[in-house]
């Protein structure tokens, strides 16, 4: 049975994380970081996508200004990834940026800590502590001889008590590996040590196929643990394409609705139509559709209105042919090239 994970809650803007609120969806900009424009640009697609949390990198000072462009033009939340620098994270702040990723341990002594952290704090700046297995401490390293989960959970609490020495609580977590099993472990170690909420990903995925795959492995197995309040599918690729992954991961698991819930059959040798082009065709015209519905495209009768009564709306294949069926009830009979447009006009209809 699914049982959430109890986590404190903090405030990304207008977007809470942990406690009861939804596991929110969120990407990185790969636009370059000094072109505003650019930057605006990609995140107002991210944001049409379905986006609730977009982060941009701010490699230096005069990287400040896309932050800026970004509040005044983009609505949902806006992070600052930043490292080394704390004059950055301090800039950020006077920006109005939402949330600054930063590890305290990385940006220099206590005075500049404790100066991101008051700044942070005055303004109700949540900050992201995020450890990848290539960036431990050398001391946890040589401690544990190798980024184990249990180095990659010491190295985030490390940080967190850094901040906590300057009574800053506001606090999101992430430590992140490449390897599926070595995130997947490290999540659940550091779930069981702190409440704080956390932002679950695996890092460095791949392309999008490969990504997809070990997205799904990784984060799928932390969800349905109860695992994770806020999620990035990292893809060497658009990051509109990230945004679509993690809604479909949400949706498959059933923790988020959003727009159409696609149903369809994988073929065999009863199928007499080409339902792999009519399936591909339906979604693609129900990209954008944003009803909460289920919509199903199977291929022949035993697949169709049987298997598939549970959905809102569905199509199933005959010889040449097929049939339209809402909750298991045939509607009409449809020839084979108009199945799509009589099935999307039904939807268009509800």
């Amino acid at each position: 049975m699914y049982q959430r994970r109890v986590s404190r809650q903090v405030k990304v803007g207008s977007v809470p994380l942990g406690g009861d609120a939804p596991i929110a969806v969120q990407s990185m900009l790969n636009t370059p970081a000094e072109d505003a424009e650019a930057c605006v640009a990609q995140a107002l697609r991210l944001e049409k996508a379905g986006c609730e949390i977009i982060r941009t990198a701010v490699p230096t000072l005069d990287c400040v200004k896309t932050v800026e462009a970004l509040k005044t033009n983009v609505s949902i939340p806006v992070v600052a990834d930043i490292h080394f620098d704390y004059r950055i994270a301090l800039a950020c702040a006077e920006a109005g940026v939402d949330k600054i990723r930063i590890n305290p341990g990385n940006i220099g002594d206590d005075d500049k800590v404790k100066a991101v952290a008051d700044a942070c704090r005055t303004r109700n700046i949540p900050i992201r502590i995020g450890v990848n297995s290539g960036s431990l401490e050398k001391h946890i390293l040589a401690k544990y001889g190798a980024p184990t989960p249990e180095a990659l959970a010491e190295s985030a609490l490390y940080h967190v008590s850094l901040l906590e020495k300057f009574d800053f609580s506001d606090i999101v977590i992430s430590i992140k590996s490449s390897d599926v099993m070595r995130t997947v472990e490290a999540y659940r170690v550091i779930a069981a040590e702190t409440d704080y909420p956390l932002h679950i990903g695996v890092t460095e995925a791949g392309t999008k196929r490969m990504g997809i795959v070990k997205s799904s492995a990784g984060l799928g197995s932390l969800l349905i643990d109860g695992i994770g309040d806020t999620l990035r599918i990292s893809l060497t690729d658009d990051p509109v394409e990230e945004v679509k992954a993690a809604w479909d991961l949400l949706k498959a698991l059933g923790l988020r609705k959003k727009g159409v819930t696609f149903v369809s059959c994988p073929t065999c040798g009863r199928t007499k139509i080409d339902l792999i082009a009519i399936a591909s065709e339906v979604e693609r015209r129900l990209a954008d559709c944003d009803k909460d519905i289920t919509v199903a495209v199977m291929g022949c009768v035993v697949n169709g209105p049987g298997e598939a009564r549970e959905a809102d709306i569905g199509l199933a294949g005959g010889d040449g042919c097929g049939v339209i069926f809402r909750k298991g009830e045939v509607l009409r009979k449809v020839p084979e090239d108009q199945l799509c447009d009589a099935l999307i006009d039904y939807i268009e209809r509800m």
